[in-house]
């Protein structure tokens, strides 16, 4: 069981050390606008909303239902937000999870050398500061696509070789029509906020879906 959050510390956690993360990855998880260019090349990205505050975000999806996880290694994504597993952004300052199993006393890369922040530390400050700020770019990215009326949802229904089929609710994606039925201004706000090229990586990034439905097959053949 998770324990709560606690400021980190060169005092308190002194002599934690930083495991790797494990191979895979659950089968939707949160990603920033940042990161579109480089998921859309290996898996689909999908709006959806959070289940405790109702609230739109992106992610990029590595699987159909959970425990799935159907990226090859040589293409494996890894999102901010798995990468920073353990670690919470607390306003200005960063805050651990000690009871997460990425931190240890006996083996991995030490959180601090001589009461300064080691690599791994350092690694980790870098990594938070691009999501907190890659989450406030996606944010703007989402709230324009409602404001222009261009989030439009989705019912992805699968059929696959073992006879089941699956239907994938509550996932949105940018509407193309109505995206092309924008005025010029509109389409000049959103080219000129970056918006528009997201919206055309995140829409081009649905060729993936059939994709990962070939290599859930495959599996299941062997």
């Amino acid at each position: 069981m998770a324990e709560s959050p606690q400021p980190l510390s060169a005092v308190q956690h002194s002599r934690l050390r930083l495991r790797r993360l494990p191979e895979g990855a659950p089968y939707f998880v949160q990603i920033v606008a940042g990161e579109f260019a480089t998921a859309a090349a290996t898996c689909p990205i999908f709006i959806t909303k959070a289940g405790d505050t109702g609230e739109f975000y992106a992610g990029a999806m590595f699987g159909f239902e959970p425990g799935e996880y159907l990226l090859h290694p040589g293409d494996a994504f890894r999102p901010l937000d798995l990468e920073r597993q353990g670690f919470f952004i607390d306003g200005d300052k960063i805050a651990i999870d000690p009871s997460n199993p990425r931190f240890s006393e006996q083996d991995g890369e030490p959180l601090f050398e001589a009461g300064e922040p080691g690599e791994s530390l350092r690694r980790m400050q870098r990594l938070l500061g691009h999501l907190k700020a890659g989450v406030d770019q996606t944010q703007a990215f989402i709230q324009a696509l409602l404001r222009h009326k261009l989030l439009a949802p989705m019912d992805i229904e699968l059929a696959f070789d073992d006879g089941r089929n699956l239907n994938l609710q509550g996932l949105y994606t940018v509407s193309l029509d109505a995206l092309q039925d924008l005025d010029d201004a509109a389409v000049v706000e959103l080219f000129r906020s970056g918006h528009l090229q997201l919206a055309h990586v995140m829409a081009a990034s649905l060729k993936q879906v059939p994709v990962l439905a070939r290599r859930r097959n495959a599996r299941l053949a062997a």
